[in-house]
């Protein structure tokens, strides 16, 4: 896609640090890092969101999700990594092309908000009729 940043980050039109690279997959730094090694684990391939990727590119970013996850933990040894992938701008996601954060967390770091909510007990009886909607739609 000719405006979207990512794509240009992959075509080298736009400067990036890169942290990861194959066939499928373009992973680098985060220039606006929520901490210190956040990375970005994006597919060449242009797809909006988790609703528009194709199979094999997910399984290509979660793929070398590993790879990197391993790195940081070698390079950083994070006490845990926070993975985010928001979908749609309802779930603030800001660049419509798919993208998996890798967020290292340090001990004594800040909560991220993402990551922490008051558990309540839900209705039962809503979240078995929510539930039985979505897996009859899953097929």
């Amino acid at each position: 896609m000719e405006d979207c940043i990512f794509c240009k980050i992959v075509r080298g039109d736009i400067p990036s640090f890169r942290v990861y690279e194959d066939e499928k997959v373009f992973a680098f730094a985060d220039i606006n890092p929520i901490s210190t090694g956040h990375t970005l684990i994006i597919p060449k391939r242009h797809s909006r969101d988790l609703w528009e990727i194709p199979e094999d590119d997910l399984s290509a970013v979660h793929l070398a999700s590993i790879k990197i996850i391993r790195a940081i933990r070698e390079v950083l040894k994070p006490t845990g990594v926070a993975c985010v992938q928001l979908n749609g701008p309802g779930a603030n996601q800001v660049v419509l092309h798919y993208h998996l954060h890798l967020v290292p967390r340090m001990e004594g770091d800040p909560e991220l908000p993402v990551a922490t909510w008051e558990i309540r007990e839900g209705d039962m009886e809503a979240v078995k009729e929510t539930a039985r909607r979505i897996a009859a739609a899953v097929g």
